[in-house]
């Protein structure tokens, strides 16, 4: 019999695996801190956006729109859009969280982003199990490193502003942080066939103004997968009768 994990030998489990993630978290934050100064956001706008949001892609999908002069309907609506993922990982780890203290919740819903979440479900998922002090740890030692360097990196991104390179590329940063986090995500059919849905209408759509293409994309594909995974779950509990 395995020996019980502390809380602190699972924070800095936590804190081990996200270290990874700040090769791409730090230049996306960079990015963000530059287009947000380029698009006319002085430095209290452009840090409020990742304290308040503290969400990379529907940041930048809410700072296009405003460049482009969107009612404040759409980009609500776009950036809600966006982040309507972060619902269904509540979900995902409501059974594991879900009786952690009120205020200990309120922070992980705070800190909830791709890299939290994915590195915590597949903590979770394994063995050995933890407590539920540990696993409020991990997730806390997962955030350890992501949260504060996506605040420094903006910073930085609006300090230095234009003064960085072209030629360094940061904007390899957003691509590569979703299909790292992605890839492996795509375990099921419902899981795939969500994925190409999306894909393919958000490319269908690419004439909407507004990126409106994402929105109604990101419907068609939570449509699409939720309809396989039902469709799979009756198929499963006809052939166990």
């Amino acid at each position: 019999m395995q020996p019980e994990i502390r809380p602190s030998q699972a924070f800095w489990q936590g804190v081990t695996g996200a270290l990874p993630f700040t090769i791409v978290v730090m230049p996306f934050g960079l990015l963000f801190g530059v287009v947000g100064t380029e698009a006319g956001l002085d430095l209290a706008q452009v840090m409020g956006f990742s304290f308040l949001v503290i969400a990379g892609a529907s940041q930048f999908a809410a700072l296009q729109l405003m460049t482009e002069n969107a009612p404040t309907l759409i980009v609500v609506a776009s950036a809600l859009a966006v982040n309507l993922r972060m619902a269904m990982y509540s979900a995902s780890l409501a059974p594991y969280l879900g009786p952690a203290p009120l205020w200990q919740r309120a922070l992980i819903a705070y800190m909830m982003v791709d890299q939290t979440y994915a590195l915590s479900q597949q903590r979770y998922e394994a063995a050995p199990p933890l407590s539920l002090s540990a696993k409020v740890a991990f997730f806390f030692g997962a955030a350890a490193p992501v949260v504060p360097i996506w605040y420094a990196a903006t910073l930085a991104g609006v300090l230095v502003g234009t003064a960085i390179p072209p030629e360094w590329g940061l904007d390899f940063a957003v691509p590569i942080t979703f299909l790292a986090l992605t890839a492996p995500a795509l375990r099921t059919v419902a899981h795939i066939g969500a994925a190409f849905t999306s894909v393919t209408v958000v490319l269908l759509c690419a004439g909407l103004p507004w990126n409106l293409g994402l929105l109604v994309a990101g419907l068609a594909g939570m449509v699409v997968g939720a309809e396989i995974e039902r469709r799979m779950t009756a198929r499963t509990e006809d052939a166990a009768e």
